[in-house]
């Protein structure tokens, strides 16, 4: 599997839009055209039918400053804009399971938690076949395939919700379908990860994963406001499935027409199943699921959580507002992610995971206290403050697998060299970020439970403090307290 494996760096060299040459009759300078002059022993570039490149290699800088850069940016812009609509649709139930009591359902919060929580588990699931879509059928190829399948359930979404006698176990399909959008981002980086240089690898994959991650921030904030402002009597639900579609298809025709696919893109199964066998994939894979399902998940469940605590929000113009606030969760986590690698490059990325914890256990007891309050700006800035940290807490935590895979992995202590090293955390970043996303799935269903039985979400929240206090202590005995004695240095 290859996938990211600095997609938290968020820093690196800017690079330039230019016009490049690609079918348009003009070759890099290592082409070998009559007359040119070359100047390495690299290949020429190679241009197939169905804009398949051969012969690429980003590590060679003079194909790179020639014709490379631009090929690489103008896929990459494709990538995010294909991936952003992946997270929007992924993340539409989110925000339309609170608006169906207005347009007539009557379904359970049970059924409610369901239809928020299936999404995240479908899409967790597909991120790992996703990942050998790229180099099975080309990156230009799955991006359109992936893109066109948005339609699906954006189009699903936009007729079932038109009828409030549809069955429930229609809808959850339709919602489980969502998990499409949740794929996407796994194949997105894998195809980004092959046109880059090492020494740009971290921007690239940075760009295209905070690119994707705003779609969930947009969706919310977006979707409350044009089922409202095109109503026809309260809501007019089906316009948040609708109103994507041709966003989707101009994702689809950009791909197939400003796309490529590299002959180079490789899959690594044997890379996968090896990291299967490390120890600290499963670690860190515990370590995600609290950085980053905490991400996912909250943002998931926060326009409901802000419906149910605040039901004193029901009027139109009100609940409207204050439902398109949810969307400030997924964009400040978004935000904070690639800040937390950088700092993590600063203070090791075990100290920052342990930090952000500690942070996101504090901020929960507090939201639990403040609750009686009832004072919405308070729950509201709390909430961010959780989005925050875990989104530093995430940039941190992608931040360490690299280098305890190059230092203590198995592989690493029998002698392994650095290709091989490199090439476990690559297939443990694809594995840990798919196991990480069920916990989409998780927290819905830990605060569905906590409901259930109690009739409030406080045991959940409760639940989830216990959770980072194990995480942070794991985190500690295994990569701070150990650090020296096992001779790994802090990660």
């Amino acid at each position: 599997m290859t996938v990211d494996r600095s997609a938290d760096a968020g820093t690196g060299n800017s690079v330039d839009i230019d016009t490049d040459p690609l079918h348009a009759g003009v070759s890099s300078s290592a082409s070998a055209q009559p007359g040119s002059t070359r100047t390495t022993d690299a290949p020429a570039l190679e241009f197939r039918p169905g804009r398949w490149i051969a012969n690429w290699n980003a590590e060679n800088k003079e194909q790179w400053e020639s014709a490379g850069r631009a090929i690489a940016r103008r896929n990459l812009n494709w990538s995010i804009f294909a991936e952003f609509l992946g997270f929007v649709v992924w993340q539409l139930w989110s925000i339309v399971v609170v608006q169906l009591p207005s347009a007539g359902f009557t379904f359970t919060t049970s059924e409610i938690f369901w239809l928020i929580s299936m999404p995240s588990l479908v899409g967790a699931t597909l991120r790992i076949p996703y990942t050998f879509m790229v180099p099975r059928f080309g990156g230009r190829n799955w991006t359109i395939v992936s893109a066109l399948l948005l339609l699906i359930p954006a189009i699903g979404l936009g007729l079932c919700v038109s009828n409030p006698e549809t069955p429930f176990g229609v809808m959850l399909f339709v919602a489980a379908l969502a998990g499409f959008g949740g794929g996407n981002f796994a194949s997105s980086m894998a195809n980004i990860t092959f046109f880059y240089p090492a020494r740009e690898k971290g921007w690239a994959l940075g760009l295209n994963a905070a690119g994707g991650n705003m779609g969930a921030a947009v969706a919310q904030l977006a979707v409350p406001i044009v089922i409202t402002l095109l109503a026809v009597g309260s809501v007019n639900l089906p316009m948040a499935g609708w109103m994507w579609v041709p966003f989707i298809l101009i994702a689809a025709f950009g791909a197939w027409k400003y796309m490529d696919n590299l002959t180079s893109a490789k899959g690594d199964v044997a890379g996968s199943v090896a990291a299967l066998k490390e120890p600290h994939l499963w670690i860190m894979a515990l370590l995600y699921i609290g950085t980053f399902g905490s991400f996912i998940g909250f943002a998931g469940v926060f326009p409901k959580l802000i419906k149910d605590y605040f039901p004193e929000f029901s009027s139109i113009g009100v609940g409207t507002v204050a439902l398109s606030l949810a969307f400030l969760g997924p964009l400040v986590g978004s935000l904070a992610r690639p800040y937390g690698g950088r700092m993590a490059d600063r203070m090791g990325g075990a100290r920052m995971t342990v930090a952000a914890f500690t942070s996101m256990a504090v901020i929960t007891l507090t939201m639990i206290w403040t609750l009686p309050l009832k004072n919405f700006w308070l729950f509201l800035v709390l909430f961010l403050m959780l989005f925050t940290a875990s989104g530093f807490g995430n940039g941190a935590t992608y931040r360490m697998i690299p280098i305890i895979f190059a230092t203590n992995s198995r592989a690493a202590r029998n002698g392994a060299n650095s290709v091989a090293t490199q090439r476990l955390a690559s297939s443990a970043l694809g594995l840990i970020s798919a196991i990480g996303a069920y916990g989409g799935f998780v927290i819905p269903q830990v605060l569905n439970a906590s409901n259930t039985a109690s009739g409030s979400y406080t045991p959940a929240f409760y639940g989830f403090v216990g959770a980072y206090v194990l995480m942070l202590v794991v985190c500690w005995f295994c990569y701070i307290r150990n650090a020296n004695r096992n001779a790994m240095g802090h990660v």
